[in-house]
């Protein structure tokens, strides 16, 4: 597989080794001529140099051969113009672009870029995730990752403590398996009220996932609405 990095900055001058280290074919443009040469003298690996935006500079890194395309300059306007000619003028079957406004990135959606990668929001999830970690977590993976067992640990924080099964406003791609309970394993119906301490098992996927936090954040059954 034959990958294509824009941008010889802090992240993909990592990413290009991170890349070369694993075994990949990848190429790197920048347009900096002491960049391009400070790298080569660090990373064994074919550089080019000039403006990633240049349809001619982009057939000379094997764009036509290319299935990954990696735009991480520090400019979202000219990340966004590389995944697009790589999308629409090559076919690329995967375009990836470094935001650094987190505004844009519903924008570089729909113009067609396949992945965002921004750093305000990954430093935001992984905030999310030191709170949540304690209340959410994975147990187990099912059917190559695409399934998963989640814990919920219900805490006086918890919105579902004290709800009944059948109130809560479920994502309609999880399946709540079993409860925990003093050391007990209840296999829950609509009437079963969920206690302090409980230890909730759900079958879903990943994107539901975060659905589910957010109702546990948000509020996520019946009861709780009518009090608003």
């Amino acid at each position: 597989m034959k990958s294509i990095v824009i941008g010889g900055g802090k992240i993909g001058s990592n990413l290009l080794k991170t890349l070369k280290e694993r075994g990949y074919d990848v190429t790197l443009v920048e347009k900096d001529e002491e960049t391009c040469r400070r790298i080569a003298e660090d990373i064994n690996t074919s550089i080019i140099c000039g403006d990633g935006t240049d349809i001619d500079v982009l057939k000379d890194a094997g764009i036509n051969d290319a299935d990954i395309i990696a735009a991480v300059t520090g400019l979202d306007e000219e990340n966004l113009v590389i995944c697009q000619i790589a999308k629409k003028g090559f076919n690329i079957g995967k375009s990836i672009a470094r935001i650094n406004n987190p505004k844009n990135i519903e924008m570089f959606k729909a113009l067609g870029v396949d992945q965002t990668v921004c750093s305000t929001e990954v430093i935001a999830n992984l905030i999310e995730y030191e709170f949540d970690r304690d209340i959410c977590k994975i147990v187990q993976t099912f059917d190559r990752g695409t399934m998963i067992l989640v814990e919920v640990s219900v805490n006086e924080q918890n919105r579902w403590l004290h709800s009944f099964v059948k109130d809560l406003l479920l994502p309609s791609e999880c399946v709540i398996a079993s409860i925990l309970r003093d050391g007990k394993v209840i296999y829950p119906r609509g009437d079963t009220q969920i206690m302090k301490n409980d230890n909730i098992h759900i079958v879903t996927n990943r994107a539901t996932l975060l659905e589910i936090k957010k109702l546990l954040h948000n509020g996520g059954a019946q009861h709780a609405k009518q009090k608003k």
